[in-house]
């Protein structure tokens, strides 16, 4: 890693941001690819489940953010996108019902099927699920005392893993349901009681975020800027316990001669919290470092959140491989 004096830095003052009198900022950085294959650096920090923090190191903003926006709004999934309503009795209106289930997360993978084209509305089994609904509540005649709205009623609660996969053509020897159904089967759709009634076909498409956010196949994908904290001088006792509480848990600690050093700058989050004590304002310097980026991304399931960020990058270098070829044609 660089030396700290080194990386180009943000200071934070109270009511403003102040630069490093030494970094004349991104319009005096030449964009050169080979600095930026030496430079760049990508670090995984925590990967569980279906969440991933790493860090994205020595690349341009613009970079940055159009990972992040990609991930977003152009990596595709599949998505609940035609709900076709037999017979709908629940309290709940249909076009409520069709959004609902719209957002229910898939597990199907998308690289696996195809765009549908917009002249074929049926569909075929490479670029179309099909799943059906058909749900009805009725009140259990053996049951007579009972408070319990589930021991009093059949399907009095309506969850996405009652919903079924209609297999087309030959993807019943490709796909098995526990491949393309729901990820949870425990999302509540809806509430009934006797008299109620779902019948539904939903019809499921590859599809990105661009055009509808159920497409998106992250829950969330931010970035944000390295934090950097310097303690100036020395910060004991009560000073000491103050300056704790004024940052996030874990960043400032305190040693066994209760005195205050920084034990991890990585998850503060900046509050500025500091600067309302004036016996404390001076003993802290705060900073983030411009071009190290810390990114949080959490898939809903489909992909994982590292495959994820790899099609992001694959769709960038199309988008930019498209762009040279209109350069060169004109």
């Amino acid at each position: 890693m660089p030396a700290l004096e080194e990386k180009p830095r943000l200071y934070m003052d109270e009511y403003k941001l102040k630069q490093d009198p030494h970094d004349y900022g991104l319009a005096d950085e030449p964009i050169d690819i080979e600095t930026y294959k030496a430079k760049m650096r990508i670090v995984i920090v925590r990967y569980e489940g279906d969440e991933l923090e790493f860090d994205l190191i020595g690349v341009h903003p613009a970079f940055a953010n159009a990972f992040r926006r990609l991930m977003l709004s152009e990596v595709p999934s599949m998505a609940f996108e035609k709900i076709y309503i037999y017979n709908n009795t629940s309290i709940i209106q249909d076009e409520v019902l069709a959004h609902r289930l719209g957002l229910i997360p898939l597990k199907a993978d998308p690289r696996l099927f195809e765009y549908r084209s917009e002249e074929n509305e049926q569909g075929t089994e490479h670029d179309t699920l099909e799943f059906e609904l058909k749900v009805k509540c009725t009140r259990r005649k053996d049951v007579k005392d009972s408070s319990n709205f589930d021991t009093i009623y059949k399907n009095h609660k309506v969850h996405s893993g009652q919903i079924k996969w209609l297999p087309r053509g030959k993807q019943a020897q490709l796909y098995s349901e526990s491949d393309v159904g729901c990820i949870h089967d425990d999302i509540l759709i809806s509430q009934m009681r006797p008299g109620h009634e779902f019948d539904l076909k939903m019809v499921a498409v590859k599809g990105i975020g661009k055009d509808h956010a159920k497409f998106s196949p992250v829950a969330t994908a931010f970035y944000r800027l390295l934090p950097e904290i310097r303690l100036t001088r020395e910060v004991k006792g009560k000073d000491a316990q103050l300056l704790q509480k004024c940052f996030s848990p874990g960043v400032i600690g305190i040693d066994e001669n209760d005195v205050a050093y920084v034990k991890d700058a990585r998850y503060d989050t900046c509050s500025r919290n500091v600067y309302r004590y004036p016996q404390l304002a001076d003993s802290v310097e705060m900073s983030r470092v411009r071009d190290h980026y810390i990114f949080n991304v959490e898939s809903v399931g489909a992909l994982k959140p590292d495959v994820i960020f790899v099609e992001a990058v694959k769709v960038l270098k199309k988008k930019c491989r498209k762009f040279l070829e209109e350069i060169e044609a004109a």
